[in-house]
């Protein structure tokens, strides 16, 4: 059940022999992680420093309308059925799902729109339209995106990664997948049309990659597209968190909100539990923390426990970039404007590179539109829109000034989408929020802002991304978008799936 944080210890009164798990976060990684800890036997309290479970995929309700705050895109929906089954339930008895058809529409500057969908005979006349001499090309692409897929996803996803002879055992066939190129250089070797290689490449920004500099191994996101399709879940991403929570309902779990973490107590080595905000400090016999990983050993787990990550580490380590969100609802539906769209800026590359590299705000843009009720109407009043625009923005590295930049920003957001995809909108619109960088590190402990932790790039990827098992104290655990295998809701789900092969069973703790 859910208790505030000012609650006493329920599950601990309900099992109070077995082992005693104390989760960081309760985003889909913590949640996730819960549930599968709590299978195997231990006491499983989560601690969420916000007033709501659900990290990123939190969801806030304004005027009518009905907004999730972050990840919108379901795939590998096995992962989360996976759960379910833990718990002796169905997942269809909790959450809706329905197969988005097409995933996505892109909208290039030239006006030309590339539509994404599972149907091979459609896509390839998408690929013709745009470019016929590509056709074969894209062929090629679409079977090097599966062997990446067979062997990034299946083998190495699920892979823990805590010891440098398995990184070692995986080099020689991510040498012969050409682990070395990026998802974009890839896409070139095969494609020519510049158009159609920004559509087979994009993906990356997804996770918080940079597609120019993101080893190809990332190109296995176009086959998991097409092998599972992209989905929603009707109620919005909001169901699926409403799903997990009834998950850890029957599992006891202890779900505390509004109690941030502000230690993890580490002694002789080893994780002993937590020091909440409040002052109240939790024993525990392992620790999994869901939290931004640069976070977790920065602000919570002591200096002098910490030899591989240090401050000095984690300050030169690279991160992936912001997002800019603007939330807002419209009198007025738009018919025509697809559930997913990309609507792209005229430069790419060097767009790329001010948000990554030289970490600065550029005159131009690109724009990914949610449109939410283009599948599920509810989520806004009869005839009305809920949308968010999500624009790709330095962290805060950067130096950014949101508080004086953010309403410039927005109103340029608008004046784009206006141009492109909705006429009119600013006639229509009549309630709106948004969130940079800056709320990202204030309400979620986002290291620098970044959305997505550390950048995916081949030397802060596998062995060399900070383990699910801590190298430096024993005990703790990472699950989340910051750890092995990386952001998305595969990936957090899959870092959850990988401590079953890391942390002992509740028998052999106690």
């Amino acid at each position: 059940m859910l208790t505030r944080t000012d609650a006493p210890f329920a599950a601990a009164a309900v099992h109070p022999d077995r082992p005693h798990a104390a989760v960081i976060g309760a985003g889909f990684g913590g949640m996730a992680a819960a549930i599968r800890l709590a299978a195997r036997g231990y006491r499983v309290s989560l601690f969420e420093k916000t007033e709501q479970p659900g990290g990123r995929a939190a969801v806030f309700r304004q005027d009518g309308y009905s907004f999730d705050a972050g990840p919108t895109i379901v795939t590998a929906p096995f992962m989360f059925e996976e759960l379910w089954t833990l718990c002796g339930r169905e997942m269809a008895d909790d959450v809706t799902l329905k197969a988005l058809d097409p995933f996505y529409e892109i909208r290039f500057d030239d006006g030309h729109v590339f539509s994404a969908s599972g149907d091979a005979e459609r896509m390839r006349a998408e690929v013709e339209k745009l470019s016929p001499r590509d056709v074969a090309g894209y062929e090629r692409y679409l079977e090097d995106s599966r062997k990446n897929y067979d062997y990034g996803f299946e083998k190495l996803g699920f892979q823990s990664f805590d010891k440098l002879s398995i990184m070692a055992r995986a080099l020689p066939k991510l040498i012969g997948l050409r682990a070395d190129r990026s998802v974009y250089g890839h896409a070139a070797s095969r494609i020519k049309d510049p158009r159609l290689r920004i559509a087979l490449s994009f993906h990356p920004l997804f996770i918080g990659g940079n597609p120019l500099r993101v080893t190809s191994v990332y190109s296995l996101i176009a086959h998991l597209e097409r092998a599972w399709g992209v989905h929603f879940a009707m109620g919005g991403t909001t169901s699926l968190v409403a799903g997990l929570v009834k998950l850890m309902e029957s599992r006891n779990v202890d779900l505390r909100l509004n109690a941030e973490v502000d230690e993890i107590v580490v002694k002789d080595g080893r994780a002993r539990g937590l020091r909440l905000a409040s002052g109240e400090t939790v024993e525990a016999d392992v620790v999994v923390s869901n939290g931004c990983s640069a976070w977790t050993y920065a602000k919570m787990t002591p200096g002098s426990a910490r030899k591989r990550w240090t401050d000095k580490r984690l300050a030169k380590s690279h991160y992936s970039m912001g997002l800019f969100v603007w939330y807002f609802g419209t009198d007025k539906r738009y018919e025509d404007v697809a559930h997913h769209s990309i609507v792209l800026g005229p430069r790419y590359a060097p767009l790329i590179g001010d948000i990554f590299d030289r970490k600065v705000l550029a005159d131009d843009l690109s724009i990914y539109l949610y449109r939410p009720t283009a599948t599920d109407p509810s989520l806004a009043p009869p005839g009305g829109d809920a949308f968010y625009a999500l624009s790709p923005v330095p962290h805060l590295g950067g130096g950014i000034d949101w508080a004086a930049q953010a309403d410039a920003y927005r109103a340029k957001i608008q004046a784009r989408l206006e141009e492109t995809v909705l006429p009119g909108l600013g006639g229509h619109i009549v309630t709106q929020k948004v969130q940079t960088p800056a709320d990202f590190g204030s309400r979620l402990n986002s290291y620098l802002g970044s959305a997505f932790g550390l950048e995916p790039r081949l030397l802060q990827s596998a062995w060399f991304r900070p383990h699910n098992r801590s190298e430096d104290v024993k005990g703790l655990y990472l699950v989340g978008a910051g750890t092995h295998p990386g952001a998305g809701l595969p990936g957090v789900l899959t870092s959850a799936r990988i401590l079953d092969d890391l942390v002992p069973h509740a028998a052999a703790v106690a």
